[in-house]
């Protein structure tokens, strides 16, 4: 049997660029050889974890960090669409409004993958499409539920967990090790705790480089 492929990709829920990038980097697993065993690893990253309960309205967030125009941030987001739907991911065309502090659904994408790790992706995907297609308020607990519903996960553990700050520490852990390490921008793909990819690549990009890597662990 092949070696293992352990692919960690550091993200956050706030980040357009991390939904494109994972639909991207799953159709790329998908054209690796069957015999290629791949574990993936959906790791905590939050751009934005100072933001109050509320969140903050979007426009006004870019403008705030990065000096952006109207007219920037709607050709951003004509971009988005575009790439998005090249992978299957769909942006809400006008936007989303708000954006939120991430921290509970880090929390429980933690939780699931001490707990449910086979689910950990489902509820990384659901959490997504209700952020960037559905535009909902990230820090609430009845998306955050909804999320987990759709992952099919325990909701009363889910309910249990968001009462509290279960894994807030774990969390922050997690993110001081890879900013530490060099992480400064998301997403961040790091392939057996060696290889660096950062940034957001159509499919082509990284099949071809996941090929490379796996070609040079069977010449070593």
């Amino acid at each position: 049997m092949s070696q293992l492929l352990n692919i960690d990709f550091v993200s956050d829920i706030s980040c357009p660029w991390c939904a494109i990038g994972l639909a991207s980097l799953l159709e790329a697993l998908e054209r690796l050889p069957a015999a290629v065993p791949v574990s993936l690893n959906l790791q905590p990253f939050e751009l934005n974890p100072d933001l109050p309960e509320g969140g903050q309205d979007l426009a006004e967030h870019l403008t705030q960090k990065y000096g952006s125009t109207p007219e920037q941030q709607a050709a951003a987001r004509a971009t988005l669409c575009q790439r998005g739907a090249a992978v299957g991911v769909e942006f809400a065309p006008e936007g989303r409004g708000r954006i939120y502090n991430t921290l509970k659904a880090h929390r429980l994408l933690h939780w699931a993958a001490l707990e449910h790790p086979e689910r950990q992706l489902a509820l990384k995907q659901a959490l997504l499409q209700a952020c960037h297609r559905d535009r909902l308020p990230m820090d609430a607990d009845d998306v955050l539920l909804g999320a987990v519903d759709s992952a099919g996960l325990e909701r009363e553990q889910a309910i249990e967990l968001l009462a509290g700050d279960q894994f807030a520490e774990a969390v922050r852990e997690r993110e001081a090790f890879y900013r530490q390490a060099g992480v400064n921008s998301v997403p961040t793909l790091i392939i057996d705790q060696r290889y660096v990819i950062t940034g957001c690549h159509p499919v082509e990009v990284l099949e071809q480089a996941l090929g490379q890597i796996i070609a040079t662990r069977q010449e070593a």
